[in-house]
């Protein structure tokens, strides 16, 4: 079988299965198997498979049959432009999630160039609920003076955001951490304090998409009401935030105002404000201790 006609036959079946972007996904997973590019696959549309390749490729489509994201069968993931290895230990990162890194971006350029300190010293910051690493990562290539703290309480999680370290060459600049919340943190305090924590409501996990649902679950509950990690969160950043220092964090679309709202019950935090995704949703919420 070639390239050309295993990619519309596979492309068939996903469809036949109503699998969403069947065109795609199929494409990406000829790219992992051929370990080429798209650009490749299209100018060598006749390349015959190997027999080993077809079994992959084959047993590929038998996964995404059932659901398995593409991401979890090719392991990568592309976030800020940088390649992130991904499996069913973390959550797959969202492109909703770089608005938050360019935004933790942009106030380290603010605080590096308004604190003659931190100008002189890396700036400190620390990525709660780090996941596959992709924020601390990203934060660890952009912003040059930084050290970075990436907290998990799994530690499956947390090899893979040192995998993803080592593999975009910023292993120096990131400590991973195995703690839940800030158990484990000591009394270390920061410049910025960033996070994507769980933030869907219990109930609602089992009426996601069902690719979603692949995902690991202590990625996903936020509880009852989605909250439960903000309230933890907001209510133990101020003890970890050195003064004027930022706590940055991603929400869903329809928590704004009740994320607002705990900050300011907390009054220990000033200048909040949201930005939304490239969709129009909220997506992010920003606040500086007082």
């Amino acid at each position: 079988m070639n390239v050309k006609r295993a990619i519309q036959e596979g492309s068939k079946i996903l469809k036949e299965n109503n699998i969403e972007e069947p065109n795609i996904k199929i494409k990406l997973l000829m790219q992992n198997i051929l370990k080429k590019t798209r650009q490749y696959i299209i100018a060598n549309d006749t390349q015959e498979l190997s027999k080993e390749q077809e079994i992959k490729y084959l047993e590929g489509i038998q996964k995404l049959k059932n659901n398995m994201p593409i991401e979890y069968i090719t392991n990568q993931k592309e976030f800020m432009k940088k390649l992130f290895y991904v499996d069913k230990n973390v959550l797959i990162p969202r492109q909703d999630t770089e608005i938050l890194v360019e935004e933790v971006i942009k106030i380290a350029e603010t605080k590096t160039t308004s604190n003659q300190t931190i100008i002189n010293n890396n700036l400190q910051i620390l990525d709660m609920c780090t996941g596959s690493g992709a924020i601390a990562v990203s934060l660890a290539s952009y912003i040059d003076k930084s050290e970075i703290d990436a907290v998990d309480i799994s530690q499956k999680a947390l090899e893979i955001t040192e995998k993803n370290a080592k593999e975009n060459k910023v292993e120096k600049k990131i400590k991973e951490i195995e703690s839940n919340l800030y158990k484990n943190i000591g009394e270390k305090k920061y410049d910025i304090i960033v996070s994507n924590p769980p933030y869907i409501k219990h109930e609602v996990i089992k009426k996601l998409d069902k690719q979603v649902q692949k995902e690991p679950l202590i990625a996903l509950d936020g509880g009852d009401d989605g909250l439960e990690f903000y309230r933890k969160i907001i209510k133990q950043s101020p003890k970890y935030l050195k003064k004027d220092g930022y706590l940055c964090l991603e929400i869903g679309y329809d928590q704004k105002d009740e994320v607002i709202n705990l900050l300011n019950t907390e009054n220990k935090y000033k200048n909040i404000y949201s930005k939304k995704d490239l969709y129009g949703n909220d997506r992010i919420v920003i606040a500086q201790l007082g």
